[in-house]
C-alpha cells in the first residue's frame, strides 16, 4: 500500500503507470488541458487536479480505480460535467483525479422485443434519444441539457427532467448497472428484467449517489413506443393554485395521455421574450401564471388535438384558465417548449442569480410559493424570484435575482441567508431541497440541518461499507 501521492516522484510514479493502462493521450496532466474539467458548468468554481484520466472501457476504468486505490488517491467521477451543485468537479485540495466516462460512449445493444437499450455510461442522453428513434422507439428522459449531458450523470443524480410526470425520473427508467467498485471490481449488473426479487436492489443504491458509492460504466435503460401524435399548449391563468387545479382537471380528463405538465410565471416569460430571438408576444395581455402541457398518445393525430380542445374548453367554462395558445404544428410546439427550456440560459444572461432545485407536495406549492415570496421580498426587498419547474411532479427551480440596481455580488454575498429562508420554507411544507440536481458540495452540509441523525448515520453506514477508504468523490453528498 502507498501513502498518498504528495511528492512528485510518487505523481510520477502513478502517472506514468495510468498511462501503461489507456495510454499517454487519455491522461491529461497539464493545467490547460484540464481546465474545462476541474470548471463546474456555471463557471463558479475552477479547482485543480492530479490528472484526468479518459478510459475507454469498464476494465480499463476498473484497473485506474485499482491503481488509484493502491496510491490512495481520490476519484471524481465525471460525464458531462453539468451539474451545478458541484458535484463533478475536484474539491479545492487538488489532490484527486477526474476520473471521465466521455470514451465510454457505445451502445452496446438495443433489445427491441423487450424494449431495453444498454448503453456505456458516457453516452449523451441526446445521441441515445435518436438511437432509440432509430429503432422505432422511445427514450423519454428530457432535459434543456441533453446535448451535453451523459446518461452515467443523469443516473448518478437520478434526473428528472420534463416526462417525470408519465415516465417517472432515471430510477424508474434503469433496469440494470455496471458498476466499478473502488477497490477495482466490476459488478456486473446489466439484467434487463422488470421483476427481480434476489436480495437488496443495489443498483438504487448507486443511482442518486453521485459517484460517491462506485463508478457506473453501463445501463440497462427502459425503451416505450413512439408516441404516433402530440399535441400542445401553453395556457394563460390567474394563481399557481389555478395552475394546479388545472393540472388535477388535466389528469382526470386525459389519464396518462398528459405526458408533461410545466408552469412558469409571468416574470419567467417576459425574461426568456427578452434574450430569445424570433418569440414573440403570445398573449395581448400579461398574466400571473402560464402552464405548458403537453398530451401524447397512439391515437391518430386529430383525436389527440380533438381532445386537448376539449380539455382547453372545458377548463375555459369551469373559469380555471384565461387564455390559451394550441401549437397547430410541429414547429410552433417547438417554440413553446423553447419557451420552457430557456429560462435558465435567459436568466443567466440577465445576472448571477441563486438557485433553488426543491421538491414539495403538490398541496403545498401554492402556499410555499406565497409565503417565501413574502419572506424575500421582506428581508431583500426588491428581489425578484423567477419560479418554474415540473408541477406535475413537485419539482420547483425557485431561484432569486438580485433587486434592479443592486450590485450582483453584493447581493450573492447573503447568498446562505437566503438559502436558509427557502429551505426551511421549504423543510416546514415537508418538501427536499434537492429535487434533481443532487447534493454535490454546495448541499453536503446544508442537508444536515433537515434529515434526521439515524438517517445521516445510515447514509454513512452504507459510504463506510462501500468505500471504507473514502475515495469515491470525497467530500461530496455526505461527508465520510
Amino acid at each position: 500500500m502507498h501513502l498518498p501521492a504528495n511528492s512528485s516522484a510518487e505523481t510520477h510514479q502513478f502517472l506514468l503507470r495510468c498511462r501503461d493502462i489507456v495510454g499517454d493521450e487519455f491522461v491529461l496532466s497539464d493545467t490547460p488541458l484540464m481546465e474545462g474539467y476541474v470548471t463546474d458548468w456555471r463557471k463558479r468554481a475552477v479547482r485543480s487536479a492530479i490528472a484526468v484520466l479518459l478510459p475507454a472501457s469498464a476494465e480499463e476504468t476498473a484497473r485506474l480505480v485499482a491503481l488509484c486505490a493502491e496510491f490512495a488517491i481520490p476519484i471524481v467521477p465525471q460525464g458531462g460535467n453539468t451539474g451545478l451543485v458541484l458535484g463533478s468537479i475536484p474539491s479545492e485540495t487538488g489532490h484527486a483525479v477526474v476520473m471521465s466516462t466521455r470514451r465510454l460512449n457505445r451502445i452496446r445493444a438495443v433489445d427491441t422485443d423487450n424494449n431495453t437499450m444498454t448503453v456505456e455510461a458516457g453516452c449523451l442522453l441526446e445521441n441515445i434519444q435518436q438511437a432509440a428513434l432509430n429503432s422505432d422507439r422511445f427514450f423519454p428522459l428530457s432535459l434543456a441539457s441533453e446535448g451535453s449531458c451523459t446518461i452515467g450523470g443523469n443516473l448518478s443524480t437520478n434526473a428528472g427532467g420534463t416526462a417525470v410526470l408519465r415516465y417517472g425520473n432515471m430510477r424508474d427508467l434503469c433496469l440494470g448497472l455496471e458498476v466499478v467498485t473502488p477497490i477495482g471490481e466490476i459488478w456486473n449488473g446489466l439484467r434487463a428484467l422488470r421483476k427481480d426479487n434476489t436480495g437488496y436492489a443495489l443498483r438504487d443504491l448507486y443511482i442518486g449517489a453521485e459517484g460517491s458509492l462506485g463508478l457506473i460504466t453501463a445501463a440497462v435503460l427502459k425503451l416505450y413506443p413512439v408516441p404516433r401524435a402530440k399535441a400542445t399548449a401553453i395556457v394563460a391563468l390567474a394563481s399557481v393554485g389555478d395552475t394546479l387545479k388545472l393540472f388535477h382537471f388535466a389528469q382526470a380528463q386525459c389519464g396518462t395521455d398528459l405526458s408533461a405538465f410545466e408552469f412558469m410565471s409571468d416574470f419567467c416569460l417576459r425574461l426568456v421574450q427578452k434574450y430569445q430571438a424570433q418569440t414573440t408576444s403570445l398573449f395581448k395581455a400579461s398574466f400571473p401564471q402560464y402552464a405548458l402541457l403537453e398530451l401524447s398518445s397512439q391515437d391518430e393525430d386529430h383525436i389527440v388535438q380533438q381532445k386537448l380542445n376539449e380539455l382547453l374548453n372545458q377548463a375555459s367554462q369551469r373559469c380555471v384558465i384565461q387564455n390559451a395558445v394550441v401549437a397547430s404544428s410541429e414547429k410552433q410546439a417547438n417554440m413553446l417548449w423553447s419557451l420552457r427550456e430557456n429560462i435558465s440560459a435567459a436568466q443567466s444572461k440577465e445576472g448571477k442569480n441563486i438557485k433553488h432545485d426543491v421538491s414539495l407536495p403538490l398541496s403545498a406549492i401554492p402556499q410555499f410559493i406565497e409565503q417565501t415570496d413574502a419572506l424575500l421580498a421582506k428581508h431583500y426587498p426588491g428581489c425578484q424570484i423567477v419560479a418554474f419547474g415540473h408541477i406535475g411532479d413537485g419539482n420547483l427551480h425557485y431561484n432569486v435575482s438580485a433587486p434592479q440596481g443592486t450590485s450582483v455580488d453584493t447581493f450573492l454575498n447573503d447568498q446562505q441567508e437566503i438559502n436558509r429562508i427557502v429551505h426551511d420554507q421549504v423543510h416546514a411544507f415537508f418538501g427536499s431541497i434537492s429535487a434533481e440536481h443532487g447534493l454535490g458540495e454546495l448541499k453536503r452540509d446544508e442537508i444536515l440541518r433537515y434529515k434526521s441523525p439515524l438517517e445521516i448515520q445510515l447514509m454513512r453506514s452504507i459510504k463506510h461499507a462501500l468505500d471504507p477508504k473514502n475515495l469515491m468523490n470525497p467530500g461530496k453528498v455526505i461527508e465520510g
